[in-house]
C-alpha cells in the first residue's frame, strides 16, 4: 500500500462543513485512497459508484431533496459518490443534499473536470473544497521504500511512469500501460457530444508526445492529424487537459518586445502514457528523446509537489523570437525562479536579456545529480 500525500489532508478536511471533491484521471488511485480514508474515519458510510448503470439511473431520476435524501439513506455519516461526473445536474443535487443533510460528509470523485468541476462551481460556491490526485509522485515512492531505492528505479519510472498498477506490478508495466491507454484514457472525453473520431484524439496525443518540450502550433497539429481545423484541435486539447491526460505550460512575457507572447507547451501527467503512445520503452540513456523524457518527468513531478504542498505558483516557459530560452519559470511573490532542466551536469549560461530585464530572479540548473530537491 503506497501512502498518498493527500491522505492526511483529506482526513483533516472531513466534517468541516464542506463537500469534498476529489479530481484525478482514471486509474490514479482515487477509489483506493478513499477506501483507506473510510477505514481511518471509522464512521457509518454509504458508497455509490456512478459507473454502475443502476446507481447512475437512481441518481438521474432523483430530482428533489426528498428523493435524494431517501436515496442516500439516513444512517450514514459519510457518503461517497464515485465518478460523479456522469450524473446529470450533479452540482444542484449535491447542493440539495448538503442543504438538507448538513450533518453528513459528502465526498465525490471525478475523472473529468469538464463535468464535475464545471457543474459544481456555481451551486457549491462556498460549500466545497477541491483536491487533485495525480499518478504516484516520486516523493511517494521515496516514502514507500527509501531515497536510495527510488533513485535506483529512476530509469524504470522514466520509461513506465507512476500509475499505481504499473508501480505495483513490476514486469507487467507495458501491458498495463497499454490497457490504461486503450480502456481508460479517453473514456470521459469520448462520451461527450461532438467527439466523433477517436483516431483524431490518438493522432493528436501522439503528435504531442513527439513534441514534448517544444512549442506547439495548433495549425501544425491540424496539418499532422489531417481533416481537422485548428478550432477543433484547440477544443480537443482543452478536453484532454480537463481529463487530466495533459497539461499546458504558457509562455511568460512582461518586458521584452521580442518575447513570445502566446506560446504554449504541453506535457503529460505521466511519462508512461507518453511512451506508450509512441511505443518506445527503450532505456533513457539510449534514447534520442531523453531530454524531452527528462523534462516531462521533472515538470510533471514539480506540479505534483507544488499541489500537494499547497504552494501557489505561476508556472511558465520563456523564449524570445531570437531563440533565447529558459525551460521552466515559477513566479512566487514577485520573484522569478528560473530553471534549466538538463539530463547531465553542465554549466549553463542564462540569457542576458532575461537577467537584465527581470532583476528579481533566482537561477537553478536541475540535473540527475540534484533533481530530488526540485521534485520534492
Amino acid at each position: 500500500m503506497i501512502k498518498r500525500k493527500l491522505s492526511e489532508k483529506l482526513i483533516q478536511s472531513c466534517f468541516k462543513g464542506k463537500v469534498i471533491i476529489l479530481l484525478g484521471a482514471r486509474q490514479v488511485g482515487k477509489t483506493t485512497l478513499l477506501k483507506e480514508l473510510v477505514k481511518e474515519i471509522n464512521s457509518p458510510y454509504t458508497w455509490f459508484n456512478a459507473d454502475e448503470a443502476d446507481i447512475l439511473e437512481a441518481f438521474t431520476s432523483a430530482v428533489t431533496s426528498t428523493q435524494l435524501i431517501h436515496l442516500i439513506g439516513t444512517d450514514s455519516k459519510l457518503v461517497i459518490i464515485d465518478e460523479a461526473q456522469q450524473i446529470p445536474d450533479i452540482g444542484k443535487k449535491l447542493k440539495l443534499i448538503y442543504d438538507n443533510r448538513p450533518d453528513i460528509q459528502l465526498i465525490v470523485t471525478g475523472s473529468s473536470a469538464f463535468d464535475l468541476q464545471d457543474q459544481t462551481s456555481e451551486p457549491l460556491t462556498g460549500r466545497k473544497r477541491t483536491f487533485h490526485l495525480y499518478p504516484i509522485s516520486y516523493l511517494e515512492t521515496e516514502n514507500l521504500t527509501s531515497a536510495l531505492e527510488a533513485k535506483r528505479l529512476l530509469d524504470t519510472r522514466l520509461m513506465f511512469g507512476f500509475y499505481p498498477d504499473v508501480v505495483n506490478n513490476p514486469g507487467k508495466e507495458k501491458e498495463l500501460l497499454i490497457e490504461i491507454a486503450q480502456s481508460y484514457l479517453y473514456k470521459d472525453v469520448l462520451r461527450l457530444d461532438g467527439i466523433r473520431k477517436p483516431s483524431h484524439l490518438e493522432k493528436l496525443l501522439k503528435a504531442l508526445a513527439f513534441q514534448v518540450g517544444s512549442e506547439v502550433s495548433y495549425n501544425e497539429l491540424a496539418q499532422i492529424i489531417g481533416n481537422i481545423d485548428t478550432a477543433t484541435v484547440e477544443k480537443y486539447l482543452d478536453l484532454l487537459e480537463k481529463a487530466f491526460v495533459i497539461f499546458k505550460l504558457p509562455a511568460f512575457n512582461r518586458n521584452l518586445r521580442n518575447e513570445i507572447k502566446k506560446g504554449k507547451k504541453y506535457y503529460f501527467f505521466d511519462n508512461g502514457i507518453r511512451n506508450v503512445l509512441i511505443n518506445n520503452f527503450t532505456l533513457p540513456e539510449m534514447r534520442v528523446d531523453k531530454g524531452a523524457l527528462w523534462e516531462n518527468f521533472l515538470i510533471s513531478e514539480r506540479l505534483k509537489a507544488n499541489t500537494y504542498a499547497g504552494r501557489f505558483v505561476n508556472s511558465y516557459f520563456w523564449r524570445t523570437h531570437d531563440q533565447a530560452e529558459i525551460d521552466y519559470l515559477e513566479e512566487t511573490d514577485g520573484i522569478l525562479h528560473a530553471f534549466e532542466l538538463k539530463w547531465q551536469d553542465k554549466k549553463v549560461r542564462f540569457p542576458a536579456s532575461f537577467l537584465q530585464s527581470y532583476p528579481n530572479h533566482q537561477t537553478n540548473v536541475v540535473s540527475r545529480s540534484n533533481f530530488e530537491g526540485f521534485v520534492r
